[in-house]
């Protein structure tokens, strides 16, 4: 079956590291979130997430090099467009004078070890802030949604992403996107993380405002899923691994321990990623 390549999993030292049965959790099986805008200069505090902050490309140095020096193997890139308009379709999503192309290329050159994972959406650039294109109704076109996220996965690779992270939940990306990395010949160097059990959350408030991506109007309950549906969680899982993701998340983490041993248990041999939410972050801290 063309979805089952080892390759992309083992591209990289870190991603042989994660592979390994007897390997334990240490700080280096995390990844860091890191919001970019294309203003130079800018350094913006994000007022739902003490300590953090939205990132000019050209003050990415000065912000990584203490980080890699202590240890830092990974990181996730978001972007956050702010000088050019956002349309329907989310075209800024791979201008390759965006956020994200731009600090992929700088990353790779400034650290050449360090793993980059980039999140695939178009939340943050569309116009009316839902993750994938709209039929005139305001309901999701899901082929045209599909195409075009994988369109956006095949930029990140060919900018030098070593891994592309579909979080839109959108039915059947992750064979769209597999299928436009074979055809780009990047698949066997471009790991698939899939946001394969990703929850409707009222946790997201936080992100939403750091990376400007609130919906104009209604949400994303139609897509992303419901708090209650461990079922389709399970089917995703099993649908993602399927059409030939590599990693497999589940988002939010702590409320859906039981996803995550699902997960586990339908993709025992896959990499399973969690991704945990601010707010969630936030409360624990104060217990």
């Amino acid at each position: 079956m063309d979805s089952e390549r080892l390759h992309p999993s083992i591209a990289t030292p870190l991603g042989r590291e994660l592979q390994a049965d007897t390997r334990q959790w240490t700080r280096s099986s995390l990844m860091y979130p890191i919001f970019i805008t294309d203003e130079l200069g800018a350094k913006v505090k994000l007022g739902g997430m003490p300590n953090q902050y939205r990132w000019g490309v050209d003050r990415l140095e000065e912000f990584l090099k203490p980080l890699v020096q202590l240890g830092l193997r990974s990181v996730i890139l978001f972007g956050v467009p702010v000088l050019k308009a956002k349309d329907p379709a989310g075209s800024l999503a791979d201008d390759s004078e965006g956020p994200v192309i731009q600090a992929i290329q700088k990353l790779r050159k400034l650290f050449p070890g360090l793993y980059i994972a980039a999140d695939v959406c178009l939340c943050e650039y569309t116009s009316h802030g839902h993750c994938g294109i709209l039929y005139e109704d305001g309901t999701v076109n899901n082929q045209k949604s599909i195409d075009r996220l994988a369109d956006v996965a095949v930029a990140y690779a060919k900018a030098g992403a070593h891994c592309v992270a579909p979080s839109d939940m959108m039915d059947n990306r992750i064979a769209a996107i597999h299928q436009k990395l074979v055809e780009a010949d990047l698949r066997d160097k471009t790991t698939l993380m899939s946001y394969s059990a990703k929850f409707a959350s009222s946790m997201y408030g936080p992100f939403r405002e750091a990376v400007g991506s609130a919906p104009s109007f209604g949400d994303r309950r139609c897509y992303q899923l419901p708090a209650n549906a461990r079922g389709l969680a399970r089917r995703a899982i099993q649908r993602d691994v399927r059409e030939g993701a590599d990693i497999i998340m589940v988002k939010p983490g702590l409320p859906y321990l039981d996803v995550l041993g699902d997960a586990r248990e339908l993709a025992p041999d896959h990499l399973r990623a969690v991704y945990q939410q601010q707010q969630l972050v936030l409360a624990i801290s104060k217990l």
